[in-house]
């Protein structure tokens, strides 16, 4: 029983090791991607492009907006954000609100699109001529 005991502990050990190691790993390999003008996130939740690196002070300088510099520690960067992809163009042939298929109701071309003023303008005249 007592042997059962220690092999479950000295796997327990190995697999926090290796875990440990796992993430230095991960850490080094991120670091390694750091460079001035790559937009990164912080630890704690903050946004910005990297505009200098010190490495012999392990120091980041970020823009956070144009003319706003915060200076972190290399290790708060915790992630590099990717650019987000181009949204796909949507198929014309579907409607996907429901102004497309108020304006086939009355009659008007689909193609053309009601500006917000336009269509309250449109919804009070029809409340008129119901009255």
């Amino acid at each position: 029983m007592s042997i059962l005991l220690f092999v479950m502990l000295g796997v327990f050990i190995f697999m926090m090791f290796r875990r440990n190691k796992k993430t230095q790993q991960q850490q080094a390999t991120l670091q390694s991607q750091f460079a001035p003008g790559v937009e990164v996130m912080t630890s704690f939740g903050l946004f910005g492009r990297i505009v200098a690196i010190d490495d012999e002070e392990n120091k980041v300088t970020l823009e956070l907006s144009p003319g706003n510099l915060a200076t972190v520690h290399r290790q708060s960067v915790t992630k590099i954000v990717e650019p987000a992809a181009a949204p796909e163009a949507v198929s014309p042939a579907v409607p996907d609100d429901a102004s497309s298929l108020t304006a086939q109701e009355t009659g008007s071309s689909a193609t053309t699109a009601e500006t917000p003023d336009e269509t309250l303008k449109r919804l009070n005249d029809e409340g008129k001529k119901d009255n």
